[in-house]
């Protein structure tokens, strides 16, 4: 297999120096499309790549790949319902979807999880750069290089690294004509023809028209927009022309097939002619601004015909006027930038502000939200906030634990159930959790923890927006808003079988990870505002504060909220002196124990539960009640990181001066 492998890599590379020697009528060259010809000979005369240099794919870091994604945040948000729906179409016969910006990387990716590390070294995934300079011929770069929806297969790439990839890729264009991305398929391995990828184009270029129109629609929602059709029947479902007018009647934007069509036509405004941008619309249609109230949606469409400019073309038209605006004598004040509730989570921590910033650009966003950090970091606090940042407000925020809701009864809370429909239920319906949230926000907290086999059953509540009731045979609609939150890593539950890939797709919508209190350079002002709420107020007096800001806070916000209710209740003369602190901030931090009794394993969720352990003596309640969890969930993580107390493997440990764990 490998030789054969290695042989055609050899033969490869002597078709792509032949068609470089010898020009576009190499006999070699006959066998590939005339775009794919000209890109090779773009690779060897103008990259100046060598084919016979094979090179791995180039990931670039994620701070590197953070400054792509966040110069294209608003799209990425508006692209992804698109990417989401594309990969629900293509998952099951092995592809990956990709989004790149348009250099060429990739600042999006839907794909199995299960085989990353194949995915990874091949390119295809987040951060990977497809641009034709680097990458030689290939999907992305070759698209961006002609402005053209094409499919790479096989060893149409010209690096031999590739040769093995099918990839499918369709421009998406900006309402003034410019590049803003590729939308890309692409699978690792795939059947000989060419032609076997005929469908695959077809579906990624109506993706691509999709997500363009969304943005097209969210940029010009305040301006005259015209809907353009061929067939009245398809004009106010599926226009294939869109184009925006500013008050006085002028062109400011347009989607690529309306771009084509007028550019097209014969006259000043057509190819030949001015930029299209700008023109009057009479110049581009038989018709004048002053009457475009004629081709409303309250006229039947085969009632809306007009003509373009010059009569070349009958076409069909939907006017829809910009949202009416009541004049105010006085104009009303400025939105705060950040909402209050938003903004009271920081006292200034730069990372943290950067979070909640993105957290307000999104609060009344339809995308699902996940929320990760280390226990206690306050992602209940940040969900609530975005609630009470958003238009639901005036509805219920529902927050659920998965971990905490015993496996045999999380479904029927979830869900809700009729009477009698298992063992167990009651005489009564239930409504369930979800339901209770219909309008406002559900809260999924510890995620990651929930059963496999009802993570399917979310899905179809987050996918369909609708539930169905243990025992009921028809589901009940429900508009909700969800966000998630999980301390453990989803990508890795992901690989290891434990947690759906499509289903972390869905909720990871926009991800937000909260830094730890230790990390964060707002502890003292976190510390005053504590102070100050839901009690008698109460001085600090510097000794406690400074052993207050020293502690390394295992338990995070939730820590130190318990921490300073405790000083406040024990304190006298209305100050808080350092013997008024919790035992766990006085006492030292005893060394591990030697030998192998004690797991040693890595990364910051393990080594925060390991310092709180240590603190409370391996006292598991104690160290629960520091963390603000239960026993149940700490003994869940202390046993999916390998943590293991001394004493539950040596008995005479506890003669040792190491208390039980409980």
């Amino acid at each position: 297999m490998h030789q054969q492998a290695h042989e055609h890599q050899r033969r490869h590379i002597a078709t792509v120096m032949q068609v470089a020697a010898d020009g576009l009528a190499a006999p070699g060259a006959q066998a590939h499309d005339a775009i794919i010809r000209a890109s090779w000979q773009r690779c060897v005369h103008e990259h100046r790549l060598d084919p016979t240099r094979m090179q791995e794919a180039v990931i670039l870091p994620q701070a590197r790949l953070r400054e792509h994604q966040d110069q294209m945040e608003a799209f990425l948000h508006i692209a992804r319902h698109g990417l989401e729906s594309l990969y629900a179409q293509v998952a099951g016969m092995g592809y990956v979807v990709l989004l790149t910006d348009a250099r060429g990387i990739t600042v999006d990716f839907l794909g199995d999880l299960v085989v990353e590390p194949s995915l990874r070294k091949a390119g295809l995934y987040l951060g990977a750069d497809w641009s034709e300079h680097h990458a030689g011929t290939c999907g992305v770069g070759t698209c961006i290089r002609t402005g053209e929806a094409l499919t790479v297969h096989l060893d149409d790439h010209f690096d031999a690294t590739h040769i093995p990839l099918t990839c499918t890729t369709a421009p998406v264009f900006g309402p003034t004509g410019e590049l803003n991305a590729v939308l890309d398929i692409s699978a690792l391995s795939a059947p000989q023809p060419k032609v076997s990828q005929h469908l695959a184009l077809q579906l990624v270029k109506l993706y691509a028209q999709h997500v363009e129109d969304a943005q097209f629609l969210h940029r010009f929602r305040h301006d005259w927009v015209l809907r353009l059709s061929q067939a009245p029947q398809f004009l106010d479902v599926h226009p294939e022309y869109l184009l925006a007018l500013d008050a006085g009647g002028r062109l400011i934007g347009h989607n690529r097939r309306a771009q084509q069509l007028l550019q097209a036509q014969p006259g000043p405004a057509g190819a030949g002619g001015r930029p299209l941008i700008g023109q009057p619309l009479h110049a581009l249609l038989e018709v004048r601004a002053e009457d475009l109230g004629r081709f409303g949606a309250a006229r039947p469409a085969d009632q809306r015909a007009v003509m373009l400019a010059g009569g070349h073309r009958l076409l069909f038209l939907l006017a829809s006027p910009p949202p009416a605006r009541i004049a105010r004598v006085v104009p009303p004040p400025a939105a705060p930038r950040v909402p209050a509730p938003l903004a009271a989570l920081s006292g200034g921590d730069a990372a943290l502000e950067r979070q909640i910033e993105r957290a307000a650009r999104l609060a009344n966003s339809p995308v699902s939200l996940l929320i990760t950090g280390e226990t206690g970091s306050g992602k209940e606090y940040f969900a609530k906030a975005l609630h009470a940042a958003s238009e639901r407000r005036a509805r219920p925020f529902v927050a659920v634990n998965c971990a905490a809701i015993p496996e045999a009864l999380i479904e029927s809370e979830l869900f809700g159930h009729l009477p009698g429909s298992f063992t167990g239920a009651g005489p009564r319906a239930k409504r369930g959790l979800i339901q209770e949230a219909d309008g406002g926000t559900l809260f999924l907290d510890e995620i990651g923890d929930m059963p496999r086999a009802l993570q399917a059953r979310l899905l179809r509540v987050l996918a369909e927006r609708e539930v169905l009731p243990v025992g009921a045979a028809r589901p009940v609609a429900v508009n909700i808003r969800v966000i998630a939150a999980t301390h453990a890593p989803l990508e890795a539950l992901v690989r290891e079988g434990r947690f759906r890939d499509d289903l972390y797709y869905r909720i990871n919508g926009a991800h937000f990870h909260l830094p730890p209190l230790r990390e964060r350079s707002d502890l003292g002002v976190m510390v005053d505002r504590l102070l100050a709420q839901d009690g008698p107020a109460v001085a600090l007096h510097p000794a406690a504060r400074a052993r207050l800001l020293a502690h390394r806070w295992p338990g995070n916000l939730r820590e130190l909220r318990n921490a300073l209710d405790y000083a406040r209740s024990v304190c006298s003369h209305g100050t808080v002196q350092p013997g008024d602190l919790p035992d766990a901030l006085l006492a030292a931090v005893p060394a591990a124990p030697a030998g192998p009794s004690v797991a040693a394993p890595t990364g910051g969720d393990a080594a925060m539960l390991l310092q709180a352990l240590r603190a409370a003596h391996w006292n598991v309640s104690a160290a629960a009640r520091a963390l603000g969890c239960s026993r149940m969930t700490l003994y869940r993580r202390m046993h999916r990181l390998g943590i293991r107390s001394p004493n539950a493997l040596d008995p005479g440990a506890a003669g040792a001066g190491v208390t039980p764990g409980v």
